[in-house]
């Protein structure tokens, strides 16, 4: 049994004529009449009772008309399903990230793609770095947002926004009324860092500062950047931070940009060389709203 023999019958049914189906059908009538005999031949009853005037429905062709137009309207769905998932208009996307990440502009560029593709269901998946990794390798996620990705022939990474460094300072610190800090700073303050152990990022920072001669004074290691602001305004000493975490206000902190630059906070996209049109599509979001979103920050 195919679905052409579920639609001729269908049609047959709903005309109650041959002849009249076949034109719906644009088909001759001996092929349909054919197609409905194999049909009734393999479901082992009549369908139709056929006579020189008229054509009607067995009771065994009434309750099968019922599950044919059931079977048709599911399978139509399945196809537009199947079209929906493979233009990535529909589906589910399942992202990495971390809490700074997300004050960033990522929450933005979910909106903007869950309006484009209101068929896909995205999920986002808070994790340390090295976790986002698994998560994509294992295929848990299908897009991760890193600072510092790790280079992996398994994995594709591309900018998904520029975001420099700045320095988090207690509001009293004697640099808080300045408009920048220099890095060289550290040579004598205390760093509140991410833990090295698990953050690329953070390992970033402390090695640049040994290349500028001098190793920082780490006086306390915190997994999310959310707590590094908090810890500043307690006075474990300075930090430095993204420049959207900077945004997360508090009446005691100062954010300041470095000056000169001081490497870069830079976001990127990672996810699998395998194409996925779902993920496809949202990097196409990132490349046309993210720069507009560091367009409008602050000092730019």
């Amino acid at each position: 049994m195919e679905l052409r023999h579920l639609r001729y019958f269908v049609a047959v049914a709903e005309h109650l004529s041959f002849t009249a189906a076949a034109n719906s059908l644009g088909v001759s009538q001996p092929p349909l009449s054919q197609q409905i005999r194999d049909l009734e031949l393999e479901i082992g009853v009549n369908l139709f009772e056929r006579s020189s005037r008229r054509v009607t429905l067995t009771a065994a062709g009434e309750d099968f008309l019922r599950n044919a137009r059931a079977i048709l309207v599911q399978a139509a769905d399945a196809v537009d399903r199947a079209r929906t998932i493979g233009t990535g208009t529909a589906g589910l996307l399942n992202i990495g990230m971390t809490s700074s990440v997300l004050v960033g502009p990522l929450g933005r560029l979910i909106r903007a793609f869950e309006q484009r593709c209101r068929g896909v269901d995205v999920r986002i998946h808070e994790m340390a770095p090295a976790d986002q990794i698994a998560a994509l390798k294992a295929h848990r996620t299908d897009l991760s947002f890193l600072r510092s990705p790790p280079e992996d022939p398994d994995l594709v990474g591309q900018i998904a926004w520029r975001e420099r460094l700045c320095v988090a300072l207690p509001a009293g610190h004697a640099l808080a009324a300045g408009r920048s800090v220099p890095i060289d700073v550290f040579r004598s303050e205390r760093l509140i860092s991410l833990r090295l152990d698990s953050s690329r990022f953070a390992d970033e920072i402390y090695q640049g500062c040994v290349l500028r001669g001098f190793t920082p004074d780490i006086s306390q290691q915190v997994r999310e950047a959310s707590s590094l602001v908090s810890l500043v305004a307690a006075g474990f000493g300075l930090a430095i931070i993204p420049e959207f975490v900077g945004r997360l206000r508090h009446p005691d902190v100062v954010i300041l940009p470095i000056d000169p630059p001081f490497l870069s906070a830079d976001v990127y996209a990672l996810h699998h060389k395998r194409k996925n049109p779902v993920v496809d599509n949202f990097l196409d979001v990132i490349r046309e709203e993210a720069s507009r979103w560091t367009e409008r920050l602050p000092g730019r």
